[in-house]
């Protein structure tokens, strides 16, 4: 499998987008105003301690106050380790065991004590951020874990006796200040690699140190590395073919990066010099376009429907046009199959996280359930972010949850409907016509107006002028009241206001209704 990173930059925004046989799979982005602070540490303050949930809240400095809880105090000594990795490119760290049991959080910290954190996952709607007290400093072969003795090795690198070699290795070079996990990058990793990028974590650490001593909670210590740098860090491996990218000054910081920590990356770096835009060549603009939408077509002609709720994401496939030849179970397989790669494309490039719930079309073998089910457990091992198949259910869903850190593609680049709010639907003009007439009756009920304008949105006026001419003279007989319509493309569709004409006193109408 062919992979390539592409980059864009511009003033504003950068874009880096990760293709697998040209084919996009995840994106990330940064522009000023949305700086990520996953991998930073904190000076925090305890503001809250939370017995029954076994949590604190933690005041970091930041809009909401950061949540952390009972199992991210202490170590997690787990004989291997994945790299937690930030879809973002954020930072490496260590998966945390929340099923061991735990000093009761009570017992270990105290309203308004100053508390070292590192962030783990950025603020998602009304929650804030997650933090941990066990900070881990990544580097592009190693994460450096100064609160533990723990030497662990990616489960990305399987071969055993090269996962005994690095730990060998390491041991030797650690000694007995701090911990470290072997990052999937680091496989090929020599000693003298090894020792210089362990020395640099060191004294990485021992400045964090010295800035908390310095300081007054809540603060920041210690930044991540910028948004091209981490990427570049997290990403860019052996595996990678091809890094392209069009700003001619991040070139030249990448290739400045890449002369430190791994000349021999270098000649797959390119510079992209043409005057078409960069994600137009790579076709990477259509591809986010078709991310946004809420139907996945496949190839044979099926398609999924992928639906984003608070408390989780829903994903239906259907056969669409394609009915296939002579055998139903045949074609119900084939959709599947593709639905399986389609939606393991869809959750990395669209970053959904929580529970994943898909219907799939159902299948009586069992022998082809497990072939969709195994499907989707090897394309999700090529995800970054942590992902678990639970199997398909009594009613054929497949429940899978997958890690999230940051908020999703849609809700770091879309924005509510100002006239939906985000359920997706509004008001017909039918309804919205009854609502003023409802309206237009309490008014008259009450004997007190002079006459009345209706506000209504350009379309709901047009569907009263070409549907319901009679409406306003009727109302009119009704109220007995002078009424005037006019529209104000201002108002939502499903809004209108009722404006009482003046008295003979007055000079301005006044709002006695709206909806």
């Amino acid at each position: 499998m062919r992979r390539e990173i592409v980059v864009n930059a511009t003033t504003r925004e950068k874009r880096v987008a990760i293709l697998e046989d040209r084919q996009l799979v995840e994106l990330m982005h940064e522009r000023p105003d949305e700086r990520r602070i996953v991998g930073d540490i904190y000076l925090g303050v305890v503001e809250a301690i939370v017995p029954g949930l076994q949590a604190a809240f933690v005041d970091i400095g930041a809009e909401k106050s950061a949540f952390l809880h009972a199992s991210d105090l202490e170590p997690d000594e787990d004989d291997d380790e994945d790299e937690v990795t930030d879809p973002n490119g954020a930072n490496g760290g260590r998966r945390r065991n929340r099923d061991r049991s735990h000093p009761p959080i009570q017992d270990q910290l105290s309203k308004g004590q100053p508390l070292l954190v590192q962030v783990t996952k950025e603020s998602i709607g009304t929650k804030g951020p997650r933090i941990t007290a066990q900070i881990s400093l990544p580097g592009r072969f190693l994460v450096y874990l100064p609160g533990s003795s723990h030497i662990g090795v990616s489960r990305k690198i399987a071969e055993r006796e090269v996962r005994a070699g690095l730990r060998r290795m390491v041991r030797e070079i650690l000694g007995d200040e701090g911990g470290v996990i072997v990052r999937t990058v680091g496989e090929e990793m020599t000693k003298e690699t090894c020792t210089g990028e362990l020395r640099a974590l060191r004294k990485a650490w021992t400045k964090i140190r010295r800035k908390q001593r310095g300081v007054k909670a809540p603060a920041l210590v210690y930044q991540d590395a910028r948004f091209t740098s981490g990427v570049i860090r997290d990403l860019f491996s052996d595996r990678i073919d091809l890094l392209t990218v069009d700003s001619q000054d991040l070139h030249h910081e990448i290739k400045s990066y890449l002369g430190q920590v791994d000349p021999g990356g270098l000649d797959r770096v390119r510079l992209y010099e043409d005057s078409k835009p960069i994600f137009d060549e790579f076709g990477i603009e259509e591809e986010l376009r078709r991310a946004f939408r809420r139907n996945v077509r496949l190839p044979a002609g099926g398609y999924v429907v992928i639906e984003q709720t608070e408390a989780l994401v829903s994903i239906d496939v259907n056969t669409g046009r394609y009915t296939g030849r002579r055998d139903p179970a045949q074609t119900i397989l084939k959709t599947n199959l593709e639905a399986a790669t389609e939606i393991a494309r869809q959750l990395r490039l669209r970053d959904v996280g929580g529970i994943i719930v898909i219907d799939f079309i159902d299948m009586n073998d069992e022998e082809s359930r497990q072939k969709v089910v195994q499907q989707m457990r090897t394309l999700l091992g090529r995800d970054r972010a942590r992902t678990k198949v639970f199997g398909l259910s009594e009613l054929g869903l497949l429940q899978l949850s997958r890690q999230r850190v940051s908020p999703s593609l849609h809700q770091r680049m879309m924005e509510l409907c100002r006239c939906c709010e985000g359920e997706g639907m509004i008001l017909a003009s039918e309804t919205v016509v009854r609502r003023v007439e409802r309206a237009l009756d309490r008014v008259a009920a009450a004997g007190k107006e002079r006459g009345i304008t209706i506000l209504t949105h350009p379309v709901i006026a047009l569907h009263l002028l070409e549907r319901e001419r009679e409406f306003l003279n009727r109302k009119r007989a009704s109220a007995g009241i002078p009424l005037e319509l006019r529209d104000n493309p201002l108002l939502r569709l499903d809004e209108f206001r009722l404006l009482a004409h003046p008295a003979e006193s007055d000079v301005t109408k006044k709002y006695i209704s709206s909806e």
